[in-house]
């Protein structure tokens, strides 16, 4: 049965603070771990992509830096949570970022390897930037490591990829830092900006903080405001937009994406709460991407956020991913927190339903990736499960007050997940 636009206002308290929604999302939070922690090492080193039923894909798999990096963050969590037997899959993402995605030749690390070594060596701002928000994390989480990492990545991205002229960072370099082309990106700046936030606060340098909040104010301060409070995707090198670009659509889909647009109203909130809420422009920017996501992606015959837009705001890849519904309550909870209107309490409500009703697999475990139109799980970008970063934010982002990252807030909340004091 569809879920079209919800017609009934949110009434009460908000669901962040009654004790039986906490208790329901630290259950989920727990079912997402039981499903990606065990089985999920790869004796070879890295971690296994996990099938819908939380086996192994593949005995060689490919292991992209980003799926690495995200299992250190998420587990860096967990052992901040007090899971028993996190700690363990951080120290081992933590070796083999150090030891096999890390460049010891030419610096950086590498997009993905195999058993034989790399698959593809080319330096990636996406990957990097997800290095940062592990090392990060694990800093937090005490891994001894992480020190180590965090020095170094971080005069990677100075070297590198950081461009002072533009406020953001470059795309992509091959694995000897020639250039491969001229092509500047959001998503990338994005996770950036997430990971820099992280870097702050578990280092107190404020260089990292300065540098999240020029990109915002490129991408969402300068374009998506003159955009009506649409994210363009895709630039060139002087960063002006290219409405042309087509790339794949994992990673670069053609046209505009609703899920980004949820992804910086959360950060642009974070941001603007650590940086002592100095810049008065970027919690109604919040807002306006939330609206816009909200009018333009969600799909009002049979609920879920189309995966992209074309430029004339007609769905152009018509799937409905997890991700997008995971980023629109990180949204809804910050904004409730911080703007607190029947708008967003209606919405989280609204998107939770969603996600239990037709992404979390109540039957094996772990979320389904991607919808069809209608609904129906299906594969035609994603194979298996393969992500827990997205889903587990979602369980954990309304439980703590929105101030900053996980890691940090995990660190200074005086309650748990139930709403109980510690």
């Amino acid at each position: 049965m569809p879920m079209p636009v919800p017609n009934l206002p949110a009434t009460g308290s908000s669901w962040r603070t009654r004790p039986f929604h906490r208790q329901w999302l630290g259950a989920q939070a727990h079912r997402l771990f039981d499903f990606f922690q065990h089985g999920n090492i790869n004796p070879a080193g890295g971690f296994y992509t996990l099938d819908s039923r939380g086996y192994p894909l593949d005995d060689n798999p490919v292991r992209q830096i980003h799926s690495t990096t995200r299992m250190v963050h998420c587990f860096s969590i967990g052992v901040l949570l007090g899971r028993p037997g996190s700690d363990a899959i951080v120290d081992h993402g933590m070796s083999y970022l150090w030891n096999s995605h890390r460049d010891a030749k030419h610096g950086g690390y590498v997009w993905s390897l195999d058993d034989a070594g790399p698959k593809d060596d080319t330096k990636q701002a996406y990957g990097h930037a997800f290095v940062l928000l592990a090392a990060s994390s694990a800093k937090c989480a005490g891994h001894p490591l992480a020190d180590r990492l965090l020095t170094d990545v971080t005069q990677v991205l100075e070297e590198h990829f950081w461009e002072e002229q533009n406020g953001a960072v470059a795309e992509e370099f091959a694995r000897d830092w020639s250039p491969i082309s001229q092509y500047r990106g959001q998503n990338s700046n994005m996770h950036l900006t997430e990971a820099l936030m992280a870097a702050f606060e578990a280092t107190g340098e404020r260089s990292y903080l300065d540098k999240a909040e020029r990109i915002a104010e490129l991408i969402i301060g300068r374009h998506a405001a003159s955009l009506d409070y649409r994210v363009a995707e895709h630039f060139h090198a002087d960063w002006s937009l290219d409405r042309s670009y087509r790339g794949s659509d994992v990673f670069r889909p053609f046209g505009t994406t609703p899920g980004h647009w949820l992804e910086w109203a959360r950060l642009l909130l974070q941001l603007w709460a650590l940086g002592g809420k100095r810049h008065d422009w970027m919690p109604q920017a919040s807002c306006e991407l939330f609206r816009q996501s909200i009018e333009l992606g969600w799909d009002r015959d049979e609920g879920g956020f189309f995966y992209a837009l074309d430029w004339d705001n007609h769905p152009r890849l018509r799937q409905k991913l997890w991700w997008p519904c995971a980023e629109a309550i990180g949204a809804a909870a910050f904004l409730c927190e911080h703007m607190p209107n029947e708008f967003h309490e209606t919405w989280y409500r609204h998107v939770w339903s969603f996600i239990d009703r037709h992404l979390i697999d109540h039957e094996q475990g772990g979320w389904h990736p991607e919808l069809s139109e209608s609904l129906q799980p299906a594969s035609t970008l994603f194979t298996g499960k393969p992500d827990l970063y997205h889903a587990l934010q979602a369980c954990l982002i309304p439980l703590f007050p929105a101030t900053g990252s996980l890691t940090r807030v995990i660190l200074q909340s005086d309650h748990d997940i139930g709403g109980a004091p510690r």
